[in-house]
């Protein structure tokens, strides 16, 4: 298996597709739209309102991103058991997020995946860049949760460190190639999931 440990600028240019195009939404705007600001209520609940509806915009990202993949990718072996086996595990979480938040679950909007979709390789290099970003989004919000929405959030984390550390070793990457994970603002997250394109109108 090779060793050589990826940079967060290597990473970032997975995230860099060229899909970008008219009737692109950002997430900042969606999430914009309809959810409590923390800075208005200062509640936990509004919080917890606020933070869960931007966990499920990515889970359901995710969740489109491994749908559209194996109706497009031609996917086979090993990447297609992936990509089967994580497809299931994302409805759960996007169950789970929207049981924990029931009525203030927000509506989301349609994603495209373009380029993304279209081969193994550009699957595979999509897969570990959403899913390590996935990880640095839950753990960037770890603090604004109160102890109940932690408790559903951390069942999910775990499992989408699990999601990177299998993609990375189908692709002959060491697993966990750093020893601590990253932690990312929301500001940070939606930026680099708006280059993409990905979010559409």
């Amino acid at each position: 298996m090779a060793t050589r440990v990826d940079t967060a600028a290597s990473r970032e240019r997975f995230l860099r597709l060229s899909l970008a195009g008219a009737g692109t939404l950002t997430l900042g705007a969606v999430l914009a739209a309809g959810v409590p600001r923390l800075g208005r209520s200062g509640t936990a609940q509004a919080r917890d309102v606020e933070v869960l509806n931007y966990a499920l915009l990515l889970g359901e990202l995710q969740a489109a991103f491994y749908r559209q993949a194996l109706r497009r990718a031609r996917l086979t072996g090993e990447l297609r058991e992936y990509a089967e086996v994580v497809a299931g595990h994302k409805r759960v979480h996007v169950k789970l997020l929207r049981g924990a938040l029931g009525a203030n679950a927000r509506q989301i909007p349609r994603f495209a995946f373009g380029d993304a979709v279209s081969s193994p390789k550009q699957f595979a290099a999509t897969a570990i860049a959403i899913e390590e970003l996935g990880v640095a989004a839950y753990n960037g919000q770890v603090t604004n949760l109160s102890k109940p929405a932690l408790q559903a959030a951390a069942r999910i984390v775990s499992v989408n460190a699990r999601h990177a550390a299998w993609i990375r070793a189908i692709q002959d990457k060491q697993p966990a190639s750093q020893p601590t994970d990253e932690a990312k603002s929301r500001r940070e997250v939606l930026a680099e999931v708006d280059r993409t394109g990905f979010v559409r109108s």
